[in-house]
């Protein structure tokens, strides 16, 4: 088995530790960044805060995100960029924030749309300026991902876009600055870390290292998830959730995501779904589906390692995990027609879904999408 490894981020975890953010901007040689941030934090004060910590490296505040960003909001951004001339950028918030962030500190050194990059197979240009990554939620493993979701919403598309230069220069995980997350939110960010952490797991691409860290991840998510739900106040789970969702982001980026990831897309693009809630609407159903393989005995052990009896077991807890937080577990509610259904089947055809062990043919899109609906 011939397989590589590689993880530039420089990572700081701790509480309090988005206050080194000066400290690492000065280790750049960087002295005007700009603050890019899900927009709820330019009104909480959080904003103001890093601002004011940062004794005058950030010069400028973006906020105008959507909580799946298009590509008009990342050419906005880079424009921002280059106005104020720019020359390094912190991302703050969940993965909108740091998927625009990513995206606009490429594209700000050219003259190109991100438009030119979104879903089209050009190469991203790797000339970059340098990206600090302070996540508020656990979930989305971006700040040390090389990837950026966006959606092109005037031409109905919705696809990651994957560039070395995307990778930040420095996390800093500071897990008091989750402490605010609503109940939901922390539901449907830390069910995506554990579809993060097991499709990175199951992928074609999977290797010893992002093996461990799916193990290590996926076990912390099954431990801590619900406590830090049930109570949002509760340090040692909120601690172990930045955790997991920091290990898993190290477990898929190299091996990818695969078919939850790929159903995600129609269901958060067409139903406005929330991007965690839509991978763990499926999950279960393609751990069970993915332990029939020929993979299947990797699977199962992974979950017998996590304490369960088998993968049928880790599927049935996935599923009341979910229950119990108020997540989805069908799509009754949206009354789908034979025509959404065809919808979902034809764009969960997303290239996450060949990553999927076993082969996942239209016929078995359906059928999930029909007893989902039911």
């Amino acid at each position: 088995m011939n397989w590589d490894y590689l993880q530039p981020v420089k990572i700081k975890f701790g509480a309090g530790r988005v206050v080194e953010i000066k400290d690492l901007a000065h280790q750049l040689g960087c002295q005007k960044g700009l603050l890019v941030a899900d927009p709820f934090f330019l009104t909480n004060g959080l904003a103001d805060k890093i601002k004011k910590d940062s004794d005058g490296c950030v010069v400028a505040t973006f906020g105008k995100l959507s909580p799946n960003p298009d590509v008009t909001e990342v050419d906005e951004c880079a424009n921002a960029i280059r106005e104020h001339k720019i020359d390094f950028v912190i991302a703050l918030g969940g993965g909108s924030s740091m998927d625009c962030a990513k995206a606009a500190a490429s594209i700000a050194l050219t003259k190109d749309s991100i438009r030119k990059y979104h879903g089209t197979n050009e190469t991203m240009p790797q000339e970059h300026l340098p990206i600090i990554a302070v996540p508020t939620t656990a979930g989305t493993g971006s700040e040390v991902t090389c990837v950026s979701v966006l959606t092109d919403h005037t031409n109905g598309k919705k696809s990651p876009i994957v560039s070395d230069g995307f990778y930040p220069d420095y996390a800093i995980i500071d897990p008091e600055l989750t402490y605010t997350m609503p109940p939901k939110i922390t539901a449907s960010t830390g069910i995506d870390v554990l579809a993060h952490a097991l499709e990175g797991f199951w992928s074609k691409g999977h290797q010893p290292i992002c093996d461990a860290c799916a193990y290590h991840a996926s076990k912390l998510v099954f431990e801590y998830l619900y406590r830090a739900y049930e109570n949002p106040l509760d340090e040692e789970a909120r601690e172990k959730m930045c955790e997991a969702s920091l290990i898993a982001g190290l477990a898929f980026t190299l091996p990818k995501t695969t078919s939850s990831h790929a159903c995600s897309f129609p269901l958060t693009n067409l139903h406005h779904i929330s991007h965690g809630e839509a991978c763990g609407l499926t999950l279960d159903y393609f751990a069970r589906i993915n332990a029939k393989g020929d993979d299947g005995k990797r699977i199962d052990d992974l979950a017998k390692q996590l304490g369960f009896d088998d993968t049928e077991a880790m599927a049935g807890e996935i599923h009341f995990m979910k229950e119990k937080m108020g997540l989805r577990n069908d799509l009754k509610d949206l009354d789908l027609s034979d025509a959404d259904i065809d919808d979902l089947v034809r764009i969960s055809r997303h290239p996450n879904l060949y990553n999927n062990p076993v082969e996942i043919t239209d016929e078995m899109l359906r059928e999930m999408y029909i007893k989902l609906s039911k």
